[in-house]
């Protein structure tokens, strides 16, 4: 379906994922019990909605084929499919990491990512 899916995250919490060798969620993937992510077209909403004013972001872009069948596109805000994983993030899925700044108008400026 999607090629490259995203992921959101504060730079601290990727950090330790970097230094454990894995990373199992952020507290809210922790209390819904999968991990959340975006595709290209709802990565900007979800970073609207979720992570208004916050500084000290990633974009974490994620190869969805390397998750397997743990990866579900699931209905979430207004019928849309969302990509949620029921299980940790191998780090080796991860195409690459990205800073996501606040730009001057309080949004985040999004790096150039992959359809």
């Amino acid at each position: 379906m999607h090629a490259t899916i995203y992921k959101i995250t504060p730079e601290a919490l990727w950090r330790t994922a970097e230094t454990e060798g894995r990373f199992t969620g952020a507290p809210v993937d922790l209390a819904d019990g999968f991990i959340h992510f975006s595709t290209r077209d709802q990565a900007i909403e979800t970073a609207k909605r979720h992570f208004s004013g916050q500084d000290n972001l990633l974009l974490v872009a994620v190869d969805a084929g390397a998750l397997g069948e743990k990866l579900v596109f699931e209905p979430s805000r207004g019928g849309a499919l969302f990509p949620h994983l029921f299980a940790e993030m191998p780090l080796s899925a991860v195409k690459w990491v990205k800073p996501l700044p606040l730009g001057a108008d309080g949004a985040h400026v999004f790096p150039d990512m992959e359809p």
